[in-house]
């Protein structure tokens, strides 16, 4: 879990390499995040990695879930997402989401009480930005460019699990991806889309949605590789206050007990297949787990359980 520039260096370009294989065989989608100032290094920039996904594969999208919308310049990140947009022919999904870490806002000298109306600022300001005409921005008209290749604009979508978040989408007919299975939370969306008059939808994650690895012998992988799962959950679980809902949430404190719970889950490849789920997400660089093991994980589920998922759908 120590890593050191030169050790961090080769997962990001392993991360690039499990993309374009990834690709190749028919995985969908890439999602990745923004986090700051984390003693485990994880990730800060996402549109860069992004960027360096899109330029290795052809066809799978890339979701940035979520970029923390505060801290970004708008007319910057507009340009950034614009030109992403273009080099991947439309294939760059951005979930925009306010964070749940004042230490972060602090980082970047951004206030965390006026979070909500940065966002708004934020959401309005790259919607009109991505339309190549002039607008007024802070007092000033301002243009643009270039503009993007999707029409009428980048897949942009509102992420958070309040209520003000689900207003925020409704109100900009934006679509909205509720950070954890909320149904509820759709409904209410849904009842703002009819009172603002605008249309939307709703990208929710499933009722079930464990981190998957897979392993030939899945109990040597726990005794071996546990520790690197039970790093990630406890550092994630750390940032998560009591009103903050994620798909994704560990209460684990031991190797077992996360094996218990079910939310990371190393399965066989038979194992996998049957399990039936709606998503199949994997992290085989999860906690620091060693690149080969990594590999490992990735081509046992890309060799030995997709072709069998994509047979059950026929």
């Amino acid at each position: 879990m120590a890593s050191t520039p030169a050790s961090l260096s080769a997962r990001y370009r392993a991360a690039v390499e499990m993309a374009a294989y990834a690709d190749d065989r028919g995985i969908s989608t890439v999602q990745t995040e923004e986090h700051h100032g984390v003693a485990n290094n994880w990730l800060p920039s996402p549109f860069t990695f992004a960027g360096a996904v899109l330029g290795a594969t052809r066809r799978l999208a890339v979701t940035v879930s979520a970029v923390i919308g505060p801290l970004h310049d708008p007319l910057r990140l507009a340009e950034d997402i614009a030109v992403l947009d273009l080099l991947s022919g439309g294939r760059l999904v951005t979930v925009a989401g306010i964070g749940y870490r004042p230490e972060e806002y602090a980082l970047f000298d951004v206030d965390w009480k006026r979070r909500g109306a940065l966002q708004d600022e934020l959401l309005e300001t790259v919607l009109k930005a991505w339309t190549g005409e002039e607008f007024t921005y802070r007092g000033r008209t301002v243009r643009v460019t270039p503009r993007p290749y999707s029409d009428p604009h980048p897949l942009l979508l509102v992420g958070g699990s309040s209520k003000a978040a689900a207003r925020r989408a409704a109100r900009l007919g934006l679509p909205f991806f509720p950070s954890a299975h909320l149904p509820e939370l759709e409904a209410y969306y849904k009842d703002r889309l009819a009172e603002y008059g605008t249309e939307g939808w709703t990208m929710m994650p499933s009722a079930v949605t464990p981190l998957l690895h897979i392993a030939e012998d899945p109990d040597q992988v726990w005794a071996e590789y546990g520790e690197h799962f039970l790093h990630e959950a406890r550092t994630y679980a750390s940032w998560q206050s009591g009103g903050i809902r994620s798909a994704v949430k560990s209460g684990a404190t031991t190797v077992d007990e996360l094996r218990g719970e079910g939310v990371y889950r190393i399965l066989t490849p038979d194992e996998c297949v049957a399990q039936r789920l709606d998503t199949h997400v994997l992290h085989p660089l999860s906690g620091g787990m060693p690149v080969d093991e990594g590999w490992r994980s990735l081509h046992l589920f890309c060799e030995n359980v997709l072709p069998r998922l994509t047979d059950l759908t026929v």
